[in-house]
């Protein structure tokens, strides 16, 4: 089967992660691929090295004619099966032809960018039944998850961080972002004592989230590592990872927690709420109560045995999402 992989993402980011997980992954399955992306040497020399035929292109705005006039010109050269597009702007630029267009969706997207698309994957059962709601025929919307790396990372040393090796560590990982909710969480953290917390990740939001660091007088417990690689061995890393978010679809970081068998402690949103069982698998908080928050981190801090029963229950589900 020959597949054509559209994406038009950003430089880091949850489904850019997955992207490159995925297309080498059904490229060792015997597939075709070409991957079209927006320019980015470090994903291209990643899908290029997995083997994968990758052209980079702009993927700009409304002026922007040479994409899609080279997306289509590509198609035509590589005569694919499928032509699978990622998010709106990608499937907005697929162009129409004898092959079968699949869109992939990671949140509540305006579906007027996939008018051209046969097929809609969905990566959770909610965003299925939205696009159901919005007049997506049923047989052609599906629901796909997301999947993750389960293999077992070794800890990164707390020193480099400045973390003394005995403390509570809290870890948390995302776009810096309004809709990640940090902000809720480094409040959180100003109520405890003594424990400490990593977050990973770059956004629009990094500065304002080191002046609330600063001046909520946590410069001595709170790193903001940037955008990371290593995320499972950050996982292996701390006691318990925290997903505080307002907004989140689906929470590809509440897989990779649960593949590293670490604690999880997520707000109500969307897809945290879809995967935790409330005291069995995770702990769920309501969104924007740092104070719960905080009761939830210092309880899983104080009770082992409960950590240990979360992470026993919650790493079978790796086999089903």
């Amino acid at each position: 089967m020959n597949i054509m992989q559209l994406i038009a993402g950003a430089s880091n980011g949850g489904a850019e992660a997955f992207f490159t997980r995925l297309v080498p992954a059904l490229h060792a399955e015997g597939m075709t691929q070409t991957a079209v992306i927006r320019k980015s040497s470090k994903r291209a020399q990643t899908l290029q090295q997995a083997g994968i035929d990758v052209y980079q292109l702009p993927y700009g705005g409304m002026l922007d004619f040479y994409t899609p006039w080279r997306v289509k010109q590509l198609t035509v050269l590589k005569q694919p099966d499928i032509v699978m597009s990622w998010m709106n702007r990608a499937s907005n630029m697929t162009p129409k032809g004898k092959w079968i267009s699949v869109g992939r969706l990671g949140g509540y997207y305006n579906l007027k960018y996939y008018s051209k698309c046969h097929y809609l994957i969905c990566n959770t059962r909610d965003i299925r039944d939205y696009v159901i709601k919005q007049g997506w025929p049923e047989k052609n919307a599906h629901y796909i998850s997301n999947f993750v790396n389960e293999e077992n990372a070794d800890p990164v040393e707390r020193n480099n961080f400045n973390t003394p090796t005995n403390a509570p560590l809290v870890f948390a990982a995302g776009r810096l972002h309004g809709n990640k909710g940090f902000d809720m969480l480094i409040r959180a953290i100003a109520t405890l004592d003594n424990v400490y917390l990593w977050v990973a990740g770059e956004g629009p939001l990094k500065n304002d989230l080191k002046k609330l660091v600063s001046d909520l007088r946590l410069d001595d417990r709170v790193r903001l590592l940037g955008w990371r690689e290593d995320i499972n061995a950050l996982l292996a890393s701390a006691d318990i990872f925290v997903c505080p978010s307002r907004h989140e679809p689906l929470g590809n970081v509440v897989l990779e927690a649960w593949s590293q068998k670490t604690p999880i402690i997520a707000t109500a949103a969307q897809g945290p709420k879809q995967l935790i069982d409330d005291g069995e698998n995770g702990l769920l908080v309501p969104i924007d109560d740092y104070s719960t928050l905080a009761e939830k981190i210092s309880f899983l801090i104080r009770e082992n045995g409960s950590r240990k029963i979360m992470i026993d229950n919650a790493h079978p589900f790796i086999k089903i999402y």
